[in-house]
């Protein structure tokens, strides 16, 4: 699968072997190798999952214009902050979006190869995967990496879309995953990572239907907080160092991640109102 020097510089005789139009399949037969998400722990070589950086947490929900997704910026090994800004929401590509909890560095390879495996299904063949392809795809892939799951190195992502073919209202979808690559689509709104309990229970609380960007930003960084406030590994707003959670939104116009200063603004909304009410908001009777 490399340059062939021999031959003038010419590709490999592998890249013009007929076969399938998911990348993944052609790195599993060509260069296994490098399929990191696949390689199990020698025998006898135990995980220590608390010495490799976790990142949690991340939620979705659907608005008036399509679906929001967002993740604090924590990353913990063991009781120690690992990083304070990383970034767990990417853009799949135009329509799709995926955010992640679990261990960092398998992730993050993880988010870069379906981005490659999207882009690559859309040469081959012309045309974009449905959302639902998508999704089953990715589901595969979680599904490779079960070995290093089973042995405390689980990746579990969030992924959310905007689908033009779905009916009027509910275009804005939301899909989750267990370990062993189970596919759930969740309706309204999800949360993932330790945190999620507590995000989960903010937004069941806080989630309407229709409203706007404005608002479903405003609902996410609450839900955020709230994991925050119960949840050590979960980061809040750090107004000191500027990090904010990434808050992201898919709509027909396509992936957009909300510029840091929109989250600035709204993060130091939402903190100013927690002075009254230090709980967070409270559903009306």
């Amino acid at each position: 699968m490399t340059w062939n020097d021999d031959d003038g510089g010419r590709l490999g005789a592998a890249f013009f072997t007929p076969g399938t139009a998911s990348f993944t399949d052609f790195l599993a037969v060509h260069r296994p190798e490098l399929l990191s998400t696949r390689s199990v722990l020698p025998p006898g070589v135990r995980a220590a999952p608390d010495q490799v950086p976790h990142g949690t947490t991340v939620l979705a929900l659907t608005f008036r214009d399509g679906v929001l997704i967002a993740g604090d910026r924590r990353a913990t090994m063991g009781n120690v902050i690992a990083q304070r800004d990383l970034e767990k929401v990417h853009p799949a590509d135009d329509h799709t979006a995926v955010a992640f909890a679990g261990t960092v560095g398998l992730a993050l390879d993880l988010v870069k190869l379906y981005q490659v495996e999207l882009a690559h299904f859309e040469k081959i063949e012309g045309t974009a995967m449905t959302l639902n392809a998508k999704a089953r795809r990715l589901a595969g892939m979680i599904r490779g990496n079960l070995g290093q799951a089973m042995q405390g190195l689980a990746v579990v992502p969030l992924l959310t879309g905007y689908d033009a073919s779905a009916p009027e209202g509910r275009r804005g979808r939301i899909f989750s995953y267990d370990v062993v690559g189970g596919l759930y689509e969740k309706r309204d709104f999800h949360a993932e990572g330790s945190g999620s309990p507590y995000a989960g229970g903010a937004l069941k609380k806080l989630f309407r239907p229709g409203m706007d960007r404005r608002e479903a930003a405003l609902a996410a960084l609450q839900a955020l907080y709230d994991a925050a406030d119960d949840d050590s590994a979960t980061g809040g707003p750090d107004l000191n160092r500027r990090i904010f959670p990434i808050v992201s939104v898919i709509t027909e116009d396509g992936f957009e991640r909300l510029p840091e200063s929109e989250t600035a603004a709204l993060s130091h909304e939402m903190i100013e109102q927690r002075q009254s009410l230090p709980d967070g908001p409270r559903t009306t009777p």
